[in-house]
């Protein structure tokens, strides 16, 4: 669940809620379900997104070093 508190600035607040959604990813899964995607593109849709993932994952392990 997101929450942004209002204290006074609403675009401010917007501003907030935007950013989350967009770390937690909820703005790309709702672009993403817009339309049908093929089981072949979802396949590779799903190996690219694994390879960025490994990527990530090997140059956080190699700045701890």
């Amino acid at each position: 669940m997101i929450e942004v508190e209002v204290r006074g600035d609403l675009e401010y607040a917007i501003r907030q809620l935007k950013k989350k959604l967009q770390i937690d990813g909820i703005k790309r899964e709702l672009k993403r379900r817009e339309y049908y995607e093929k089981p072949s593109v979802k396949k590779r849709r799903k190996a690219a997104e694994a390879l960025r993932k490994l990527r990530k994952f090997n140059r956080m392990r190699r700045r701890q070093f």
